[in-house]
């Protein structure tokens, strides 16, 4: 499957994220989930959010939303959305209206945003009346046309309960949750996770085709490279709280800048070849009792650490072109 051509302007930016940093309390006090995250999430295409577990991908896209719940709490920064404002000071109602207007979020075990004891048309039912719309019948039938459209039979999903969908089936329930109240952005949480090959294929090629026919900003939360490949126009690249990259896809995913983009992509293995050829990181992702407090958070696992790399949090640099890299050992664009 061949990555999606972005239709229409796309330089705009959906979502501007500056300086925002997330702490979370443990047993060491405070510490950074994300720190000092800079991103422009770029209106009309998707974008890619990939790292290690743990990365702060998700923390991104929750803080993004300003859902952050405690024992995490947002420390500063700003999510500005144009004609919005910055997403960090909406509060109780506001927030939550802005959410059913602006973010629609597919969560990585999809089984997680239904309700067991509810029927899955009762659920659409009851998300329609609280975020103010008065007609079922048109919220059904929304849902009964994208349920035909993933290939489903619409009337028994909707009449179903969640234990008597099959995962790739729940997983397409949850895109129609966050679709139905027509979100601009679409944010799929490791939308391929524990599915079969064949559904993995259905959940792209559906993502694909209503990202493209609605006009959607769309952000995808993954471990898989391959998925990045196929879906997303960008990529950002985090590790320990931080973007160590960020640019267009097939830039960064040709010639790689930051030492770890390099190290996820010679760990993934290859048809052809020897398996030998693929190459794991050396050493495990950090927690956040792990991370360095000072210094570039990859150096223990990297193979370009410099002395400076101990003292010094490198700086973002140009690269890619519209990208950035934050690396001692890469000048800009060399």
């Amino acid at each position: 499957m061949r990555a999606i051509e972005p239709r229409g302007r796309t330089d705009a930016s959906a979502i501007r994220i500056r300086d925002l940093t997330v702490l979370y309390h443990t047993e060491r006090g405070m510490l950074p989930a994300l720190k000092d995250v800079n991103l422009d999430v770029r209106s009309g295409i998707i974008t890619g959010f990939i790292g290690e577990s743990g990365s702060g991908k998700t923390t991104l896209a929750m803080a993004m939303m300003n859902t952050i719940r405690l024992p995490g709490r947002i420390q500063r920064g700003r999510v500005e959305v144009p004609n919005v404002g910055n997403v960090l000071e909406f509060q109780g109602e506001r927030l939550r209206r802005l959410h059913g207007q602006m973010f629609g979020f597919v969560f990585q075990a999809s089984s997680n945003s239904l309700n067991p004891l509810k029927r899955i048309g009762s659920q659409l039912l009851d998300l329609g009346r609280s975020h103010g719309l008065t007609n079922g019948r048109q919220i059904l039938a929304d849902a009964k046309a994208l349920a035909h459209r993933m290939g489903m039979d619409a009337d028994r999903v909707l009449t179903a309960y969640q234990h008597e969908l099959s995962g790739g089936m729940r997983q397409r329930v949850g895109i129609i949750f966050a679709l139905i109240l027509r979100a601009q952005v679409l944010i799929l949480d490791e939308p391929t996770t524990a599915l079969d090959m064949l559904s993995q294929q259905a959940v792209l090629e559906i993502v694909r085709e209503i990202h493209v026919e609605q006009g959607l900003t769309t952000v995808i939360i993954t471990h898989d490279m391959g998925v990045v490949a196929e879906m997303a126009q960008r990529v950002a690249v985090l590790y320990a709280g931080r973007v160590v990259e960020e640019g267009p896809t097939p830039e960064v995913l040709r010639e790689p800048r930051h030492p770890y983009t390099r190290g996820l992509l010679h760990a993934i293995p290859r048809i052809t070849g020897s398996l030998e050829e693929a190459q794991p990181l050396s050493g495990s992702p950090p927690d956040l009792t792990t991370v360095p407090s000072q210094g570039c958070v990859f150096r223990d696992r990297c193979p370009l650490r410099m002395p400076v790399c101990d003292r010094v949090e490198p700086e973002t640099r140009s690269a890619h072109g519209d990208g950035v890299v934050a690396c001692h050992g890469v000048t800009a664009d060399d």
